[in-house]
């Protein structure tokens, strides 16, 4: 799977279907046919959009926790809470269930965020209080990146 690129804003309609946006589309053609599954985020009040290649990636890490640690047991339980199957439909649509729409506390705008491999979908007013959550981004950049260097010639 590539990485996925882009910021987007859509509207969601009563019934919660979402027309993805063209570039958005263009770069999730690869996985359309596999479909998706959208789930819960752990950190954040968003959903958060698996293309099923990436998704079964994921789940051979998780299948190597040892099910008889309870700890283990309880993530496991909590990471898959609410995990759905969902697939884009013959007009671009994707249909975010009730249950999913009421956790995410999505109303009428939403913003794709791509997040590397996978697309965070969020109500616009939530996602924007998260960009401007008054956390300083350089320091937090200098925290979380500063001490990779891939380079030999110490420029990361």
């Amino acid at each position: 799977m590539n990485t996925i690129i882009g910021t987007y804003e859509c509207k969601v309609d009563a019934k919660g279907r979402v027309l993805l946006p063209a570039p958005l589309k263009k770069q999730l053609a690869a996985s359309l046919q596999d479909g998706f599954v959208l789930k819960r985020s752990l950190f954040q009040p968003c959903l958060e959009l698996y293309p099923m290649e990436e998704w079964n990636l994921m789940m051979q890490k998780i299948n190597k926790l040892n099910r008889f640690v309870k700890k283990n047991n309880d993530f496991i339980r909590k990471f898959t809470a609410g995990v759905k199957v969902v697939e884009i439909d013959a007009l671009g649509r994707l249909l975010v269930p009730k249950d999913l729409v009421n956790f995410a506390s999505i109303a009428k705008d939403v913003v794709f965020s791509s997040a590397v491999n996978i697309v965070e979908i969020w109500d616009k007013d939530l996602y924007e209080q998260s960009i401007d959550d008054g956390v300083d981004f350089a320091d937090l950049a200098e925290e979380v990146m500063g001490n990779i260097n891939d380079n030999d010639n110490g420029i990361s």
